[in-house]
C-alpha cells in the first residue's frame, strides 16, 4: 500500500477481522467488512467531486457511523478532515469553514439553517447532507448506494496532515490545530499501551467525536485494535447505564460530570457494571465523592492531561495510583515526554512550578495558516509549550498548578476568556470585563463575567448580556452570571488580576 496513514486502517481490518462487529449504532451494527466497504464508497463520492490530497473536507454532525466513514474516506484520499463542533454559533461555524479553506462540507440535516450563511460566505464548492439529503443538496446515503466500490490508495505518509481540529483561541479567534496521520496513530498507540486496549474491548462512546479526546483516545485505539464501538449520538445517564449492561461495555471515557450523573441516576445501584475494566476521565480532576461512589462498585479511574495540540493525551494516571497520587494527572504516556521549564526556558528541579512542555510523535504539526503562532508554540529544540503551569514530583508524576492561559473547562468544553471578553466589551454600557471560571457542582466550573459599567448607560444584567451573546457564541460559553463591580483589580501595568476575582467569587457556585 502507498497509504501509510489512517487511510489503510479499514482495508487492513477488512482483511484481518472482516466479520467482527466494528460499530453498534441505534440498534444496528456494522462489521469491519461493511465499514471498510462503505468507507471505499464514500471516498468514491468525494473523489468524484474532485477531492484529493490536501483538500479540506468539513463535517458538522452528531456522533454517527457517517462521521467515521467520512474521516477514513478523507484519510484514504489524503484529504484533510475538519470536524466542526455542533454547539458553535453560525459566526463561529463560518470562521472554521473559511479559515480551513474547506472545499466540501458534509452536515446533518438539522444544521441546515445554521450552516447556510457559512456555506455562502466560505464559498463551499460541494455540500452533502447525511441521510437522504434536503432540497437542493444530495443525501450521503443515496450517494453511497450509487458509488463504485474499490479501495483508493493515495500516497500518504505519517507526516501528512489528516485533520484540522479547532481549539478556542486565547486571543479571540479559534485556531486550527493540524494533526498528522502519525499524531493520531501514536496517540492510539499510547492508549493501547497505557490502557491495555485489546480486540476484546467494547467501548461506549458518549462524548462528541468532534472533540479530539473522544476521537483520538476513544475511537482510534479501539478501531486500530479491532475492538467494538457502541456509538451514541449524545449522553443520557440512564441510557448509558442500560447500554453498559446490555453490551458488556469494558471501556468508557468521560468528564467528571458524566460519571456524576450516572452515579446519581436511579438505575445506578441496580445496573450490572461489572464488565467495566477501563474508565478514563479528563477535563478536570475527579472529585473524591465520585471516586468513592465508583470504588464502592469495584470501579477505578484512569485520569490524565492533554490538549488538542497533543492529539490529545500527554499524561495518564493509572487506576491503581488514583489514591496514592490523588491530585496528579499522572506520568507521561509511553511515547510522550514531559518537562518543566522556567520563564527563561531553563529546566527546573523536581517540585518546582514552571511551564509544562511536551514532546512526542503525538504533538501536532502547527496552527493552520498561522506561522507566527506555530513558532511561538514551540521551543527552539522543538518541544510544545502548553501554556499550563505544573510541577513534577520526586517520582515524575505531573501536578497541574495553574492555567497560564486562564482557560475554563466547563463540562469538558474548553472556554478561553479572551474570546468571551472581546464580545462582552462591545456591549453598550460595559467599560471593563474579566471572565473567570467559578466552581460548579454539575459542570466542574462555569464562566462568570465580572464587569464595570459606564454611568448613565442602560442597566447591565446577566440576562441582557446573555441575550446579546446568544447566537454569536456557543451557549456553553455564555456567562452563567454577570457581576457588576465598581472597579476591576489591576496590576501596576493595568492587567486584571484574575486571581483576586477568583478568590472573591470562586466560592460561589
Amino acid at each position: 500500500m502507498h497509504n501509510h496513514g489512517l487511510g489503510s486502517w479499514m482495508a487492513k481490518r477488512r482483511l484481518k477481522t472482516p466479520d467482527k462487529t466494528a460499530l453498534v449504532f441505534q440498534e444496528a451494527s456494522l462489521t469491519y467488512r461493511e465499514l471498510a466497504d462503505t468507507v471505499d464508497r464514500v471516498s468514491a463520492v468525494l473523489a468524484h467531486r474532485g477531492i484529493g490530497k490536501g483538500d479540506a473536507v468539513a463535517y458538522l454532525g452528531e456522533n454517527s457511523p457517517q462521521f467515521l466513514q467520512v474521516l477514513f474516506a478523507c484519510a484514504q484520499l489524503g484529504a484533510v478532515f475538519v470536524p466542526v463542533n455542533t454547539r458553535l454559533a453560525p459566526p463561529e461555524i463560518q470562521h472554521v469553514l473559511t479559515d480551513s479553506g474547506a472545499r466540501a462540507l458534509v452536515h446533518d440535516p438539522e444544521f441546515a439553517e445554521r450552516v447556510t450563511p457559512a456555506i455562502e460566505a466560505a464559498r463551499i464548492a460541494h455540500v452533502i447532507v447525511t441521510g437522504e439529503g434536503v432540497t437542493g443538496f444530495p443525501g450521503l446515503t443515496r450517494l453511497i448506494e450509487q458509488a463504485t466500490a474499490g479501495h483508493r490508495d493515495a500516497a500518504v505518509s505519517l507526516d501528512d496532515p489528516v485533520a484540522i481540529v479547532y481549539t478556542s483561541g486565547t486571543t479571540g479567534k479559534p485556531k486550527g490545530a493540524v494533526l498528522s496521520h502519525g499524531n493520531l496513530t501514536w496517540c492510539a498507540m499510547n492508549c493501547i499501551v497505557d490502557y491495555d486496549v485489546s480486540t476484546a474491548d467494547t467501548a461506549l462512546l458518549i462524548s462528541p467525536l468532534f472533540h479530539v479526546a473522544s476521537l483520538g483516545m476513544g475511537a482510534m485505539p479501539v478501531l486500530l485494535m479491532g475492538g467494538t464501538i457502541v456509538l451514541e449520538k449524545g449522553f443520557e445517564a440512564g441510557r448509558a447505564l442500560e447500554l453498559i449492561q446490555r453490551h458488556g461495555i469494558t471501556m468508557l471515557s468521560g468528564v467528571p460530570t458524566t460519571y456524576q450523573l450516572m452515579a446519581e441516576h436511579p438505575s445506578w445501584e441496580s445496573t450490572d457494571v461489572s464488565s467495566l475494566t477501563k474508565l478514563t476521565c479528563g477535563g478536570s480532576a475527579v472529585p473524591t465523592r465520585i471516586l468513592n461512589a465508583y470504588e464502592e462498585r469495584g470501579l477505578r479511574f484512569s485520569q490524565g492531561y492533554g490538549m488538542t495540540e497533543t492529539s490529545p493525551g500527554a499524561t495518564s494516571l493509572a487506576a491503581d495510583m488514583t489514591r496514592v497520587k490523588q491530585g496528579s494527572v499522572g506520568l507521561p504516556h509511553f511515547f510522550t515526554d514531559v518537562r518543566i521549564a522556567d520563564e527563561h526556558g531553563d529546566m527546573v528541579p523536581r517540585g518546582t512550578v514552571g511551564e509544562i512542555e511536551i514532546s512526542g510523535p503525538n504533538v501536532f504539526l502547527g496552527y493552520h495558516g498561522l506561522p507566527e503562532a506555530t513558532a511561538a508554540a514551540f521551543t527552539d529544540d522543538g518541544w510544545f509549550r502548553s501554556g499550563d503551569l505544573g510541577y513534577l514530583d520526586a517520582d515524575g508524576y505531573l501536578f497541574i498548578a495553574d492555567r497560564l492561559k486562564d482557560m475554563i473547562i466547563s463540562g469538558g468544553e474548553n472556554i478561553y476568556p479572551a474570546e468571551v471578553e472581546n464580545l462582552i466589551s462591545d456591549i453598550q454600557g460595559i467599560s471593563g470585563v474579566a471572565v473567570i471560571g467559578v466552581p460548579d457542582e454539575r459542570w466542574g466550573e462555569v464562566p462568570w463575567a465580572v464587569v464595570t459599567v459606564r454611568e448613565g448607560d442602560a442597566e447591565v444584567t446577566t440576562e441582557s448580556v446573555r441575550t446579546q451573546l446568544d447566537g454569536v457564541l456557543a451557549r456553553y460559553k455564555l456567562p452563567k452570571n454577570v457581576v457588576v463591580v465598581e472597579d476591576l483589580p489591576r496590576t501596576a501595568s493595568g492587567k486584571v488580576r484574575k486571581a483576586d476575582l477568583r478568590a472573591r467569587f470562586g466560592k460561589k457556585g
